[in-house]
């Protein structure tokens, strides 16, 4: 059962085309590519195929994983310029069946073909069998799913959720403070602006204003080279920058504590699973403490939280896989 499939994110695109035999895939062809390079999904899905041409006859259906909202089989990138017609995608390059689904959908049907070895434990919690499951993660933007058991299918059905735009909620005089700054420049503080690689830039630059610490000259140099974010984690984590130390600190706390309130809303007792691009390349500081500190610190449900199942996914294309998988399961559906 050969299927397309596709991740769509602000910064990249992975999309792979997969031979699926019984629940495993052989992966025939798979290419990443800078999503801001391109003006539209349709050039780049040609420029795929273009350049996997002698293995994407035959293909039986494609799902692609948006990071936006989808409605009625369009989709609407949130940090990109593009718009996805799964009806028009299937006429102009001759697709059987395609399905669009937002990217935390695609995690989320992932997450069940992953392995021990994919996830670093958090919190081992009391898992239970067929309890709802929740995922959230950072990366370029803040994405949130919910997981739900579906006794006749044997499988979760994922749903998916636009969470990450919900009002920032700060916690103590620091956090109060970055709400009051924030305030000053947007219409509305989501946890989104506060939570994501962009976010991160954000917390570094309220803390530099306000703080009264100075900025490291290598640091600033670095932020005027390239990729702000990295250079403010790498500071961090490799060199010890007690400025950008301060920042990702800041976003620990806000993502234990946004986390938190997700493991409320839906009560995860099958497990929290934290995604995105930023947590495995953070993962020590979110297993230094702060991180479970917030989530925890629910007053008096602290005792409630202690028993949800809290892991860091690890494996960077489980949104590919997710996204592959779906697309063979409703290819069967059609035979």
């Amino acid at each position: 059962m050969k299927v397309l499939a596709a991740d769509i994110g602000g910064t990249k695109t992975l999309l792979q085309i997969a031979d699926w035999g019984e629940n495993t895939p052989q992966v025939l062809a798979e290419q990443r590519y800078l999503s801001g390079d391109y003006s539209s999904f349709d050039d780049l899905l040609r420029t795929f195929l273009t350049e996997t041409s002698s293995t994407g006859n035959g293909l039986r259906g494609a799902c692609f994983a948006v990071a936006g909202v989808v409605t009625q089989g369009v989709a609407t990138a949130t940090n990109l310029p593009w718009r996805l017609d799964a009806t028009h995608l299937e006429a102009t390059f001759e697709l059987p069946q395609v399905v669009l689904i937002n990217d935390f959908t695609a995690i989320g049907y992932g997450i069940e073909g992953l392995t021990p070895d994919d996830f670093a434990i958090l919190q081992s919690g009391k898992p239970e069998a067929a309890a709802p499951q929740a995922v959230i993660g950072a990366g370029t933007g803040l994405g949130q799913a919910l997981l739900v058991w579906q006794e006749q299918t044997g499988h979760y059905q994922v749903l998916p959720t636009e969470g990450g735009h919900v009002d920032f909620a700060p916690q103590g005089k620091l956090q109060i403070a970055l709400l009051t700054y924030l305030s000053r420049q947007l219409d509305h503080v989501s946890y989104e602006r506060v939570l994501s690689g962009g976010g991160l830039v954000t917390l570094y630059h309220f803390l530099k204003e306000t703080s009264g610490m100075a900025e490291s000259p290598a640091l600033k140099k670095a932020l005027s080279e390239g990729d702000q974010a990295a250079a403010i984690s790498r500071s961090a984590l490799e060199h010890g920058d007690p400025l950008a130390g301060q920042a990702l600190d800041l976003l620990v706390q806000i993502y234990g504590a946004q986390a938190g309130n997700l493991a409320l809303a839906c009560l995860p007792r099958g497990g929290l699973f934290v995604a995105g691009g930023i947590a495995p390349k953070i993962l020590e500081r979110l297993q230094a403490g702060g991180f479970m500190e917030a989530f925890l610190s629910k007053g008096r449900l602290s005792e409630l939280m202690q028993q949800i199942p809290v892991k860091v996914i690890l494996e960077s294309k489980v949104g590919l896989l997710g996204a592959s998988r779906l697309a063979m399961r409703l290819a069967y559906e059609q035979l």
